[in-house]
């Protein structure tokens, strides 16, 4: 079992360098990292040529694909008309993953939209058993939607309420942000206590053998006192969490191996890195 980390996009060090991303691959190998977050957050603009070649460059590398689903994809919005663009949005970043190869998709949970929170969960839900019903029909199962935790307090996704949107299909699996648990949280949601109960929630909701394979994102974000998440920050800024060294300590205990992703701002690949040497000293040190 092991653990899969890469970055996020494209490091600023990857941009200054190079102009494409079919490049990422073999630059994120040589990095000496093995997964890659191919990222749509803007939309579904890749076709299917590039796509291909993407998967058959990560795979020539053995470096683990996954894509970011559009930003504005809201679970939470009963409008009929959201949901079928919401269905639209996520079959067509599916079919984009499935071109290359990628075996999760991310997505975005939503916003409460001035409901209670149950009410949101209760739309969210219901809009993602029609989003798995979707991709079904389009042949698209095969791919391991992943909702994702956010960061901002007014909007649906804490750990419990993605945990719960997990129920509503089996493939489904979490992609926990530690980052916007810690921002949404205040700065609460950090440490060695904060982590294995995080981790002790997602087995006791999904069992150990599928909790044990789950999505993550990982940065440090600063937070506000009224909205949670403000912005992503590097490793080097160290006024806001979370630290790293919990979870791969859990992690490598643990013996899990989830795919972890890192957000850092314009460091993505360098952080990602030096979360994979802390990893691999701590499972040295067991």
């Amino acid at each position: 079992m092991s653990v899969w980390f890469g970055p996020a996009g494209n490091s600023d060090s990857f941009s200054r360098a190079y102009k494409s991303s079919l490049d990422a691959p073999a630059w994120v190998k040589a990095m000496g990292l093995d997964a890659y977050e191919y990222q749509c957050g803007k939309g579904v603009h890749i076709g299917e040529e590039s796509a291909r070649k993407l998967g058959e460059r990560a795979r020539a590398a053995g470096v683990k694909l996954s894509l970011h689903a559009p930003y504005f994809i809201n679970l939470a919005n009963p409008d009929p008309e959201s949901l079928e663009k919401t269905i639209g949005y996520i079959t067509a970043a599916c079919r984009a993953a499935d071109w290359m190869g990628a075996e999760r998709v991310v997505i975005h949970s939503g916003a409460l939209m001035k409901r209670t929170r149950r009410e949101a969960l209760a739309i969210a839900q219901t809009s993602l058993e029609a989003v798995v019903a979707a991709c079904d029909r389009a042949g698209l199962g095969h791919i391991t939607l992943c909702p994702e935790t956010m960061g901002k307090i007014n909007q649906l996704g804490d750990l419990d309420e993605v945990l719960e949107l997990c129920q509503v299909d089996g493939r489904l699996l979490p992609t926990v942000d530690f980052g916007h648990l810690y921002a949404r949280s205040l700065g609460a949601e950090e440490g060695e206590e904060a982590t294995e109960r995080m981790l002790d929630k997602l087995s006791a909701a999904l069992g150990e053998a599928r909790a044990s394979r789950f999505h993550s994102h990982f940065s440090r974000i600063q937070f506000t006192p009224k909205g949670g998440e403000k912005m992503h920050l590097t490793f080097a800024q160290e006024e806001f969490g979370p630290d790293h060294l919990p979870l791969m300590k859990a992690l490598a205990r643990r013996g899990w191996s989830p795919t972890i992703i890192c957000e850092s701002a314009g460091t993505q690949a360098e952080d990602a890195l030096t979360m994979k040497r802390a990893y691999e000293q701590f499972l040295q040190a067991l």
